[in-house]
């Protein structure tokens, strides 16, 4: 009966480990809260019914609204792979959302940095350069537009 009963431990144990590891990985790459100047928009860049989805951003495509980018901080939109921070009041900039290192999701915009959350590489809000590593290589900039208050894709 001992011998059993390691052997049932063991088996729940296992089951626990590989669920939370399965937990742990996906939780790894879809956060989506934020901390102090941090924005990530999903529900509002989603591409709408019937539209074909592209890896490319579209030009004209309005990205969202001034007043969702903090200053000092920036906002991630996930289904156009762009990131748009605001370095300083009224100075919109745009950068690609892929990691330049191993091609992960940037996942934060924090402290001045966009960051990438697979090996931490972390990128200027003002011109998307590299500011601590792995990546070597700046986060290549995207062109928008400001009409108003919307960001647009230029």
């Amino acid at each position: 009966m001992g011998e059993d009963l390691q052997q049932s431990r063991r088996a729940v144990f296992a089951s626990v480990g590989a669920g939370g590891l399965a937990l742990a990985i996906t939780a790894c790459g879809a956060s989506d809260t934020g901390t102090t100047g941090t924005t990530t928009a999903t529900e509002s860049s989603a591409p709408a019914a019937g539209a074909s989805e592209s890896s490319a951003p579209q030009a004209g495509g309005a990205l969202g609204k001034t007043a969702d980018i903090p200053v000092g901080g920036g906002t991630i939109f996930k289904d156009q792979k762009i990131v748009v921070t605001q370095p300083t009041e009224g100075e919109f900039k745009a950068f690609s959302a892929v990691c330049t290192h191993k091609g992960c999701a940037v996942g934060s915009v924090e402290g001045g940095a966009i960051v990438c959350p697979c090996h931490n590489s972390k990128f200027g809000i003002a011109d998307g350069a590299v500011t601590a590593g792995p990546a070597e290589k700046p986060l290549p900039a995207q062109e928008i537009k400001v009409e108003g208050d919307q960001i647009m894709l230029a």
